[in-house]
Protein backbone atom coordinates (compact mmCIF):
# COMPACT_ATOMS: atom_id res chain seq x y z
CA UNK A 1 0.00 0.00 0.00
CA UNK A 2 1.86 2.90 -1.10
CA UNK A 3 2.00 5.88 1.46
CA UNK A 4 -0.01 8.97 1.54
CA UNK A 5 1.71 12.41 0.67
CA UNK A 6 1.19 13.68 4.40
CA UNK A 7 2.93 10.21 5.13
CA UNK A 8 5.90 11.25 2.67
CA UNK A 9 6.25 14.12 3.76
CA UNK A 10 6.66 13.17 7.41
CA UNK A 11 9.24 10.46 5.78
CA UNK A 12 11.57 12.99 4.11
CA UNK A 13 11.34 15.40 7.13
CA UNK A 14 12.61 12.49 9.01
CA UNK A 15 15.10 11.40 6.96
CA UNK A 16 16.47 14.85 6.45
CA UNK A 17 16.61 15.39 10.66
CA UNK A 18 18.65 11.77 10.42
CA UNK A 19 21.11 13.32 8.22
CA UNK A 20 21.83 16.44 9.68
CA UNK A 21 21.85 14.75 13.23
CA UNK A 22 24.33 11.86 12.52
CA UNK A 23 25.17 11.64 9.04
CA UNK A 24 27.22 8.86 9.83
CA UNK A 25 24.96 6.38 10.87
CA UNK A 26 22.74 7.09 7.82
CA UNK A 27 25.28 7.13 5.29
CA UNK A 28 25.58 3.38 6.46
CA UNK A 29 21.87 2.59 6.17
CA UNK A 30 22.12 3.29 2.71
CA UNK A 31 23.24 1.02 -0.32
CA UNK A 32 25.33 -1.80 0.93
CA UNK A 33 24.70 -1.93 4.58
CA UNK A 34 20.59 -2.49 4.21
CA UNK A 35 21.38 -4.84 0.80
CA UNK A 36 23.51 -7.17 3.05
CA UNK A 37 20.83 -7.17 5.99
CA UNK A 38 18.14 -8.17 3.41
CA UNK A 39 20.11 -10.75 1.81
CA UNK A 40 20.96 -12.55 4.96
CA UNK A 41 17.10 -12.53 6.00
CA UNK A 42 16.16 -13.72 2.77
CA UNK A 43 19.20 -16.45 3.17
CA UNK A 44 17.90 -17.00 6.90
CA UNK A 45 14.04 -17.24 5.87
CA UNK A 46 15.23 -20.07 2.88
CA UNK A 47 17.10 -22.10 5.83
CA UNK A 48 14.29 -21.93 8.03
CA UNK A 49 12.10 -23.10 5.45
CA UNK A 50 13.98 -26.23 4.88
CA UNK A 51 14.05 -26.82 8.58
CA UNK A 52 9.94 -26.41 8.43
CA UNK A 53 10.14 -29.32 5.54
CA UNK A 54 11.91 -31.62 7.60
CA UNK A 55 9.82 -31.17 10.40
CA UNK A 56 6.98 -31.65 8.98
CA UNK A 57 8.26 -34.88 7.10
CA UNK A 58 9.45 -36.03 10.42
CA UNK A 59 5.99 -35.32 11.67
CA UNK A 60 4.48 -37.62 9.03
CA UNK A 61 7.27 -40.04 9.81
CA UNK A 62 6.90 -40.55 13.62
CA UNK A 63 3.21 -40.13 13.24
CA UNK A 64 3.03 -37.00 15.19
CA UNK A 65 0.75 -34.56 14.07
CA UNK A 66 1.65 -31.90 16.35
CA UNK A 67 5.42 -31.82 14.71
CA UNK A 68 4.04 -31.76 11.39
CA UNK A 69 2.10 -28.82 11.83
CA UNK A 70 4.70 -26.62 13.85
CA UNK A 71 6.93 -27.62 10.61
CA UNK A 72 4.16 -26.39 8.20
CA UNK A 73 3.67 -22.91 10.38
CA UNK A 74 7.88 -22.70 10.08
CA UNK A 75 7.28 -22.80 6.95
CA UNK A 76 4.45 -20.61 6.04
CA UNK A 77 6.27 -17.83 8.40
CA UNK A 78 9.99 -18.71 6.93
CA UNK A 79 8.35 -18.15 3.35
CA UNK A 80 6.31 -14.84 4.13
CA UNK A 81 9.83 -13.34 5.67
CA UNK A 82 11.89 -14.35 2.35
CA UNK A 83 8.89 -12.88 0.07
CA UNK A 84 8.66 -9.48 2.13
CA UNK A 85 12.75 -9.35 2.65
CA UNK A 86 12.89 -9.88 -1.37
CA UNK A 87 10.91 -7.43 -2.54
CA UNK A 88 12.52 -4.52 -0.43
CA UNK A 89 16.06 -5.69 -1.25
CA UNK A 90 17.67 -3.07 -3.51
CA UNK A 91 18.44 -3.61 -6.42
CA UNK A 92 22.50 -3.71 -6.98
CA UNK A 93 23.34 0.01 -7.69
CA UNK A 94 19.84 1.12 -6.89
CA UNK A 95 18.75 4.05 -4.00
CA UNK A 96 17.36 2.31 -1.39
CA UNK A 97 13.67 3.55 -1.67
CA UNK A 98 13.23 6.47 0.57
CA UNK A 99 16.69 7.30 1.41
CA UNK A 100 17.97 9.92 -0.75
CA UNK A 101 20.72 12.36 -0.23
CA UNK A 102 19.75 15.98 0.31
CA UNK A 103 21.97 18.89 1.31
CA UNK A 104 22.56 19.03 4.86
CA UNK A 105 21.22 22.44 5.93
CA UNK A 106 21.49 24.36 9.52
CA UNK A 107 18.14 23.39 10.72
CA UNK A 108 16.44 23.92 14.12
CA UNK A 109 16.20 20.60 16.18
CA UNK A 110 14.04 17.75 15.62
CA UNK A 111 12.45 18.76 19.08
CA UNK A 112 11.61 22.05 18.26
CA UNK A 113 10.07 20.63 15.17
CA UNK A 114 7.71 18.34 16.35
CA UNK A 115 6.85 21.08 19.21
CA UNK A 116 5.77 23.18 15.84
CA UNK A 117 3.68 20.74 14.50
CA UNK A 118 1.99 19.22 17.86
CA UNK A 119 0.85 23.10 18.10
CA UNK A 120 0.32 23.49 14.04
CA UNK A 121 -2.29 20.32 14.84
CA UNK A 122 -3.72 21.59 17.96
CA UNK A 123 -4.25 24.87 16.40
CA UNK A 124 -6.24 23.16 13.35
CA UNK A 125 -8.17 20.96 15.68
CA UNK A 126 -9.49 23.98 17.51
CA UNK A 127 -10.30 26.10 14.52
CA UNK A 128 -12.44 22.94 13.06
Amino acid sequence: MPLSEHEQRMLEQMERALYAEDPKFATALEGNGLRTYTRRRVYQAVAGFLVGIALLMAGMVAQQIWVSVVGFLVMLGCAVLAVTGWRKAPKPGEQPAGLVRRPVRPKRSVMDRIEQRWQRRRDEQQGH
